[in-house]
């Protein structure tokens, strides 16, 4: 009886131990088919063709119609910034690289899945109608965009300049959705400028200068040395540099605007991307010297790519364990991914996601941005109020009404900023001559320079 109970035992621990083995052989088995190149491509073609043989209309469909499909609903299923561009829209890539399109004058991005306004540009349609960061796109030309991708949405804006097109936005900030009317132009803008809007740089009493980076393309650099330069020549004794509503651009610009800033060899901006793909890293130059300049950098959520590369960099690197710049504002966008084109030997081309920006001590950028070291809220509307003070004309296309708000806007954030680098000023005023006393024959070596 006992033998017979000990052998009924251990057949059903056998049959346990077998059924939990085959499950286990065929859980791996069908995980190893899902990362086998062979059965799945099988699978594509079989789809492939089941679709050109049964759809109602598979007879009019080619080949290339139905696998352009396919790549372009892969690629957008990895990440918003990624797709497949066809031979016609890779030519459109490229001419815009030059800057030859018309357009509205707003980048936009996929935000929480919603299309979303990074920064409108001064000085365009996009600008001047009142379209501000955060807006959410719904509707182009009356037609729902909540399934198109980023980059279709982007194809819809721009036209030939002097075309209509509407758009309807969902603004988060107060619930309400607006139409408008644009009407596209050539979109063409000086990236560096006073705080007029223009390109003069005077200097005030208070010698602190202000230069605004619209945007990082490939003059950039050469025409903030160039305002450096005036504003040095008046005696300017600190700077701000405000990149707010800025949506980014070129990565070399960024590094040469950190350049001017910092010390030979100093880290700017790192991108990494898979396990054992080479990083890339970048260094300052220094190749022009304000490295002992005060500064403050504005930023705010229209603040995105390269904008963040710079408040990033010049936020983590320090000169006498103090930051090199004071960034104020609200939390920038959190845009910070390297998109490569690969082109296609037919003509086409991947935009494919292949790495992530990183700033000196490591802080990823992507999707949460960077906090300012000061935070200074201002609503939409009194950044817009603020912004349309600047736009040269600006003020004459408001109703009356809206023109006396404008008039009494004040900038709290350039007012914390020009209070910070006062204090900043007087501080280092007062400290100088302590410093001086404290230093062994000071005084002696003062009567020899006298000398």
């Amino acid at each position: 009886m006992k033998r017979r109970l000990f052998y009924g035992l251990l057949a059903a621990a056998l049959g346990v131990n077998l059924l939990v083995g085959a499950q286990i052989y065929f859980a791996a088995a069908q995980g190893a088919d899902q990362d086998e190149p062979y059965p799945n491509l099988k699978l594509f073609t079989t789809v492939l063709d089941r679709v050109r043989q049964d759809h109602v209309d598979g007879d009019s469909l080619t080949y290339q119609e139905l696998i352009y499909g396919a790549l372009k609903g892969m690629l957008s299923s990895l990440d918003p910034h990624s797709e497949f561009m066809e031979p016609v829209k890779y030519d459109d890539l490229k001419n815009d690289t030059q800057g030859e399109f018309g357009g509205v004058g707003i980048v936009i991005s996929m935000k929480d899945q919603y299309l979303t306004v990074v920064a409108p540009m001064e000085d365009t349609p996009g600008f001047k109608a009142g379209i501000l960061s955060g807006d959410r796109i719904i509707k182009i030309d009356g037609k729902s965009a909540e399934k198109l991708s980023l980059q279709d949405a982007v194809q819809r804006l721009r036209g030939r300049p002097g075309t209509e097109v509407r758009m309807t936005i969902h603004r988060p900030s107060d619930g309400k959705i607006k139409e408008f009317k644009l009407v596209r132009a050539q979109i063409k803008i000086d990236t560096v400028k006073d705080l007029q809007g223009r390109r003069e740089f005077r200097l005030g009493e208070d010698k602190i200068g202000y230069v605004r980076l619209v945007q990082f393309g490939e003059q950039t650099g050469d025409d903030l040395e160039e305002a450096l330069r005036k504003l040095e020549g008046q005696g300017m004794q600190s700077l701000i540099l405000d990149l707010r509503d800025n949506p980014g651009g070129l990565l070399d610009s960024a590094v040469k605007v950190c350049d001017k800033f910092l010390p030979h060899e100093q880290l700017v901006v790192t991108t990494e991307g898979r396990t054992g793909h080479p990083h890339s890293k970048y260094y300052a130059e220094s190749r022009h010297k304000h490295l002992n300049l005060p500064l403050v950098v504005l930023v705010n959520n229209g603040s995105a790519s390269a904008s963040e590369i710079v408040a990033g960099c010049l936020q983590d690197t320090t000169q006498r364990g103090v930051s090199r710049a004071v960034i104020l504002g609200e939390r920038t966008f959190g845009k910070g991914s390297v998109q490569s084109i690969l082109p296609l030997p037919d003509g086409s081309a991947l935009r494919l996601t292949t790495a992530k920006y990183y700033t000196p001590s490591h802080k990823v950028i992507h999707e949460r941005g960077i906090t300012p070291d000061i935070v200074v809220p201002m609503s939409d509307e009194e950044m817009r109020y603020v912004l349309m003070q600047r736009v040269p004309g600006g003020l004459e296309a408001l109703e009356p009404a809206e023109q006396e708000a404008v008039r009494n806007a004040r900038d709290r954030q350039l007012d914390r900023a020009i209070d910070l680098l006062k204090g900043i000023r007087l501080y280092t005023q007062q400290l100088s001559p302590l410093r001086h006393a404290s230093t062994p024959g000071g005084s002696m070596a003062a009567r020899r320079e006298a000398r």
